[in-house]
C-alpha cells in the first residue's frame, strides 16, 4: 500500500507540472462547455438537459487520450523500465495510476460543474447519485483507455486509436449528438457504446430520477470497466522494446470487446435499444356541461392589446441556431425545395390542425416549426413561413394574435406534437419539454411579425 500511496503522489506531481496536460486536462471541457453553452443558451435552465453530454465527453478526454498518451510516453522515455526495478507489484502501479486519473477527470468535472452553476445552471436533481454514476463512468472509461496504452507502441498510435474510439462516440455513441436525432441504424450501434450508458446514467442522476431510473446503464458501465482494467493490467508493459505484436497473452483484448458485445446484446435482446422518451399526461377533460347551457367564451378572446404588449419579445435571432426564419427572398436548395413543397401541400388536411380546441389545433401547427427545429433539420429555416402562412389563411388576423398570445402566456398547457411522418418529415425531438420551447419562441415570432412589431 505504500508503494501505491508512494506512486499515486508521483503521478499527480508529474501531470500538474506539465502545462500541456493541464491544457489540454481543463481546457478542453471548458470548450466543449461553452460551445453547449452557445447552443442552448435559451434555454430555460441552460445547460441542465445537456450536463450528462458534456461530463461525458470531460471523462473521454482524460481516459481515452490523457491516460493512454502518458502511458505510452513515459514508456518510452524509459520511466516504466525504472519503476520495474521498484518492490512495488504491477497492480499497485496499474491501481495508482488509474486511482491518478480518476482524481484528475473528476477535478476537470468539477471545474466544468462550477462553471456551468456559474452560467445558471441549477443544482442537479441527485448530486451525490452523480457523483456515483460519474465515478462509474470513469472507471469504465479508464479501463478503456488501459486498453489503447497496451494496444499502442507509440504515443501517435495513441493518438490515431483514440480517435478511431472518440469519434465515432461523440457522432453515434449518444455523447455529442441526441440518440433521439439519430437514424434507426445509428441507434442500434449505439447499444454497443459505453458513451450511450455514460450519458444517460450521469443525465437520469441530473434531470431524471437517479439510480432507480439507470440501474442497466451503471451496470453496462460496471462490466466495461471491470473488463477493460482487467485487460489492461493483465497486459501491462514496462519496456518500449515490448511491442505489442509480440506480446503473449493478446486473449485478454477479447475479455475487454466481449464486454462490449454482451452489453450490446443484452440492450438488443431486452429492447433498451429505443431512447427513452418521456410521455406526457393528456389535457384533463372538460367537465360536462348541461346542455341547455350555452358554452362559455373562450379565455383567449377576452385578450386585449395590453396583453400583447406585456409579452417579452426578447426572442433568439432569426439567423440563429435556436427558431430560425430563413428571410422571405431566400430559396431553399433543390434538395429541400421538394420536402417543404410537401409539407406546405399536406398541412391544411393534417388531422392534427383540425384536433381539439382553437388553441390546441394552433400549438399543433406551431410543432411543425419546433420540431426540425430541436432535431436541428436542414429544412427547419423555410417551415416557419409555410406554418404562418396556413395560419392567416385559417384565422383572422386579430384572432390568430390572441390565439398565439394565450400559447405564449401558457406555454405548459395543452400537449405537443414530436411525429411530423405524416408530413414527410422524419425524426423526433424526443422531448416534449424542448419542443415546448421551441414553440414558445416561434409563437412569440409570429406574434411580432402579425402585430407589425418587427417588419418581415
Amino acid at each position: 500500500m505504500n508503494g501505491l500511496r508512494t506512486h499515486l503522489g508521483i503521478s499527480l506531481r508529474l501531470h500538474f507540472r506539465n502545462k500541456m496536460a493541464l491544457l489540454y486536462g481543463y481546457l478542453f471541457p471548458l470548450i466543449f462547455l461553452a460551445a453547449f453553452w452557445v447552443l442552448y443558451r435559451y434555454e430555460n435552465v441552460p445547460l441542465l438537459r445537456h450536463l450528462g453530454e458534456l461530463l461525458t465527453v470531460s471523462v473521454l478526454g482524460g481516459a481515452c487520450f490523457g491516460l493512454p498518451t502518458t502511458l505510452v510516453s513515459e514508456r518510452e522515455r524509459g520511466v516504466w523500465r525504472r519503476y520495474r526495478l521498484t518492490p512495488v507489484p504491477t497492480w499497485a502501479v496499474v491501481t495508482s495510476t488509474a486511482l491518478a486519473r480518476y482524481l484528475l477527470v473528476l477535478s476537470a468535472g468539477g471545474l466544468q460543474f462550477a462553471v456551468a452553476l456559474a452560467v445558471g445552471m441549477t443544482w442537479p436533481a441527485h448530486p451525490l447519485d452523480l457523483w456515483v454514476a460519474f465515478t462509474l463512468v470513469a472507471f469504465a472509461f479508464i479501463g478503456l483507455g488501459l486498453v489503447i496504452a497496451t494496444l499502442a507502441d507509440t504515443v501517435p498510435a495513441v493518438q490515431a486509436l483514440g480517435q478511431c474510439i472518440f469519434l465515432p462516440m461523440l457522432i453515434i455513441g449518444g455523447v455529442a449528438v441526441r440518440l433521439e436525432s439519430l437514424p434507426a441504424w445509428a441507434q442500434h450501434v449505439s447499444a454497443f457504446f459505453p458513451g450511450r450508458y455514460a450519458v444517460e446514467a450521469l443525465q437520469a442522476c441530473v434531470t431524471g430520477g437517479g439510480f432507480a431510473a439507470t440501474r442497466f446503464g451503471l451496470l453496462a458501465l460496471g462490466v466495461i470497466g471491470g473488463a477493460g482494467c482487467l485487460a489492461g493490467g493483465k497486459l501491462f508493459r514496462w519496456d518500449a522494446q515490448q511491442r505489442f505484436a509480440a506480446r503473449a497473452g493478446k486473449g485478454w483484448l477479447g475479455l475487454a470487446l466481449a464486454a462490449w458485445v454482451a452489453v450490446g446484446v443484452f440492450a438488443e435482446t431486452r429492447g433498451r435499444v429505443a431512447p427513452k422518451v418521456v410521455a406526457e399526461a393528456p389535457p384533463p377533460a372538460a367537465p360536462a356541461r348541461p346542455a341547455p347551457t350555452p358554452p362559455p367564451e373562450p379565455p383567449w378572446m377576452k385578450l386585449t392589446e395590453k396583453d400583447v404588449a406585456a409579452l417579452d419579445f426578447r426572442t433568439p435571432p432569426d439567423y440563429g441556431v435556436v427558431s430560425p426564419i430563413a428571410p422571405a427572398e431566400e430559396e431553399p436548395d433543390d434538395s429541400l425545395r421538394e420536402q417543404i413543397e410537401e409539407v406546405r401541400r399536406k398541412l391544411p388536411t393534417w388531422p392534427p390542425a383540425s384536433a381539439g380546441d382553437e388553441i390546441q389545433r394552433v400549438r399543433n401547427l406551431i410543432c411543425v416549426c419546433a420540431v426540425p427545429d430541436a432535431i436541428q433539420m436542414p429544412l427547419e429555416r423555410y417551415l416557419p413561413r409555410v406554418v404562418l402562412q396556413q395560419l392567416t389563411d385559417t384565422y383572422p388576423k386579430e384572432t390568430l394574435i390572441k390565439l398565439l398570445t394565450w400559447i405564449v402566456q401558457h406555454p405548459e398547457d395543452g400537449t405537443v406534437i414530436d411525429d411530423l411522418s405524416d408530413l414527410g418529415v422524419a425524426g423526433a425531438a424526443g422531448d416534449p419539454n424542448l419542443v415546448r420551447e421551441r414553440a414558445y419562441f416561434y409563437a412569440t415570432k409570429f406574434i411580432a411579425r402579425l402585430s407589425g412589431r418587427i417588419a418581415d
